[in-house]
């Protein structure tokens, strides 16, 4: 069993560098800021996702606990693509997914999230289906707005972003983005500003309100951010 797990790992890689694109990965490393660990082999993301899709089919018969093994096996090595794949495999097993999964993927994002694309990638597919399932994992995700890692804080509004589009839980964004309002990170202010936006597509009176109560003490970067799908008279007024 090991050694076949070991092979389809090995058949990943290989495959991921023989599809590399030296102009892609270096025109990626513009969507980060200098400070943010890029791990880029260089493969594109539609390449990454038939790689992934084609072994999903050759580990699907496995138990969940299993596929998450090999999940994390990808995620030690850090790069972008092994992670895409990793998160999506996670992903794929969302009806399988208990409330006790929750601290396997609170330990992946403390570990192995170190930029923003891991981040937004995990918490709005995988993991962000999972708070949806599981509502009692929310205080838990609340503290996260108080770490000291700026990737937990993005999260902790991220993560919230798969549930307000189903229509849940406007009020833990509205709570975490009160939680997170003056945080000094432009990359916590984007995240909290973007879990506004999306709220505002099905909630657009609350969060306009939230909004105008705040605009003084939000920075521009959080607040141009939360009022993007507004009408142009309206976003002149948020700016004010």
């Amino acid at each position: 069993m090991h050694n076949n797990m070991s092979s389809i790992l090995d058949k990943i890689r290989k495959e991921l560098k023989a599809n590399v694109d030296l102009k892609y990965k270096e025109g990626f490393k513009n969507f980060f800021k200098k400070n943010e660990k890029i791990n880029l082999i260089g493969t594109r993301s539609p390449i990454v996702k038939k790689i992934s899709s084609k072994y999903y089919k050759k580990i699907a018969y496995k138990n969940k606990l299993e596929i998450f093994n090999l999940c994390e096996k990808l995620l030690e090595k850090k790069t972008c693509e092994e992670t895409s794949i990793a998160f999506n495999w996670a992903h794929r097993q969302n009806k399988n997914l208990t409330k006790k999964d929750f601290f396997i993927f609170e330990k992946w994002l403390k570990k192995y999230v170190n930029n923003w694309a891991f981040c937004d990638d995990f918490c709005t597919h995988a993991f962000g289906e999972l708070i949806f399932k599981y509502p009692q994992c929310l205080p838990r995700v609340k503290t996260w707005a108080k770490s000291k890692n700026r990737w937990l804080r993005r999260a902790s509004a991220v993560i919230l972003i798969y549930s307000v589009r189903q229509e849940k839980y406007l009020k833990n964004i509205l709570k975490t983005a009160d939680i997170l309002l003056q945080d000094s990170d432009d990359l916590v202010q984007k995240g909290y500003g973007w879990s506004l936006k999306v709220a505002s597509n099905t909630f657009p009176k609350e969060v306009l309100e939230f909004i105008m109560k705040r605009k003084n003490k939000m920075p521009r970067t959080a607040l141009r951010y939360a009022i993007e799908k507004y009408p142009k008279e309206m976003k002149s007024k948020a700016m004010k």
